[in-house]
């Protein structure tokens, strides 16, 4: 008798990163494709270009002219080599053989597909810190892995963080505005973790959920003892190439989402890719230079696994912020309102910390420090870090997470400048 085939082994998923994993590679590939014609121009002495840079010479035979085949072939062998670098380091990533398996925190409450998960130690008495994520990027920023997990090392230093975790927009989130996600599961939480912990808590936001915990704040502040804020834009026009490459999208953005009635994950990385189209080619042939089986390249495959797990964002949420806020700059002209009242930072009344990361790449700095510096009182920090490191980084814990957990506790011992 025939044994019975066994069933083939579960295989996890494959990598669809990075995402728009087209547009990259388009993207490479025209930077490589275009560089040809581009050499013979400069090495040729073209008057446009000779203004900005003086053309190559031959270092090969001393001369002091140049020599356009020879400085031609060197930026194809170059360009060569960099276009299969990225290549090879996209390929590797996508093979490589890490997968997130932090055990999960218990759920408190569930609206949805939206979660509130405690990460408290067991019989842990300290402060609560609700935690808000941006809608657009899964929770698990803050819980990335076992050694960078803002989350878990709060619980080990006496907190009791929770974290919403927004998950994908299912049917019941379809239609939800930014006051019903306020107004709704982020008030309901504050509510639970208030009447946990028997009185106020602590609310901290990160990028887009710093905007969702400042108006939590100041429409429930008897719910709020203390306010965080973590990259938390706020003068949309402070950066005005930003906003004319927003401008010049914003049609073709609009027309998607009445189309597929969300914001697509995959649109949302095209924006993002225009910040610094060349991004991906530098980090991906910086990977493929990498030991795989070394602790960088792990943490290399577990930030790009996250921020190619994105969620899209309903079609009431992505007008509101695409139109309301980065075109008409709404927050930092008064007129953002939740519930048909306008979130001013000058009522904000309770102890407030704002970080601000002066590498930030994704909310301009000048856009994070305008709010920081709207609260009266409030205490201000800039860290040097980008808008990504600040939370996973090698110095987040002591730059981002000790000053965190301190203001917290109240300790407030360290150097904080208070706005006037």
């Amino acid at each position: 008798m025939v044994p019975p085939t066994p069933p083939p082994l579960s295989q996890p998923p494959p990598r669809l990163g990075p995402r728009p994993l087209p547009l990259h590679l388009l993207s490479c590939w025209s930077f490589y494709s275009s560089s040809l014609p581009a050499s013979l121009l400069w090495s040729s002495g073209w008057p446009i270009l000779k203004r900005v840079m003086p053309p190559p010479t031959d270092a090969g035979n001393g001369s002091s002219s140049p020599n356009p085949l020879r400085f031609t072939q060197a930026v194809e062998a170059a360009g060569r080599r960099r276009l299969g670098a990225f290549l090879t380091g996209v390929q590797r990533y996508r093979d490589h053989p890490y997968r997130r398996a932090l055990p999960e925190p218990p759920e408190l409450a569930r609206w949805g597909n939206i979660r509130l998960l405690d990460y408290s130690a067991p019989g842990a008495t300290g402060p609560t810190l609700l935690c808000l994520p941006s809608l657009i990027n899964r929770a698990y920023i803050l819980d990335l892995t076992e050694e960078r997990s803002f989350l878990r090392w709060l619980a080990s230093h006496g907190l009791r963080p929770l974290l919403m975790d927004w998950g994908a927009p299912g049917p019941e989130e379809a239609d939800f505005t930014l006051t019903d996600y306020i107004e709704g599961p982020i008030f309901e939480a504050l509510a639970l973790a208030a009447a946990h912990s028997g009185g106020r808590v602590s609310l901290l936001g990160y990028c887009m959920g710093g905007l969702l915990a400042l108006a939590a704040a100041a429409r429930h502040p008897a719910l709020v003892e203390r306010l965080l804020l973590l990259a938390t834009p706020w003068d949309f026009h402070s950066d005005p190439a930003q906003v004319r490459r927003l401008t010049a999208a914003l049609p073709a953005l609009m027309q998607a989402i009445d189309w597929h009635g969300t914001l697509s994950i995959d649109l949302i990385q095209t924006l993002f890719a225009g910040i610094d189209p060349l991004q991906i080619l530098r980090k991906f042939e910086a990977f493929s230079r990498l030991d795989p089986d070394g602790a960088p390249a792990r943490a290399f495959v577990a930030l790009e696994d996250w921020l190619n797990d994105g969620v899209p964002l309903v079609a009431p949420v992505a007008r509101e912020t695409l139109g309301g806020w980065y075109r008409d700059n709404s927050p930092a002209l008064g007129r953002w309102r939740v519930a048909g009242r306008p979130i001013r930072p000058s009522a904000i009344a309770m102890p407030t910390l704002s970080l601000v990361p002066k590498a930030d790449r994704i909310v301009p700095p000048a856009s994070a420090m305008a709010l920081a510096q709207a609260i009266p009182g409030g205490y201000t920090r800039e860290i040097g870090l980008g808008h990504i490191g600040m939370m996973v980084g090698a110095r987040a814990p002591a730059l981002v997470w000790e000053p965190i957990r301190a203001f917290v506790m109240g300790e407030e011992v360290y150097p904080l400048p208070a706005n006037p």
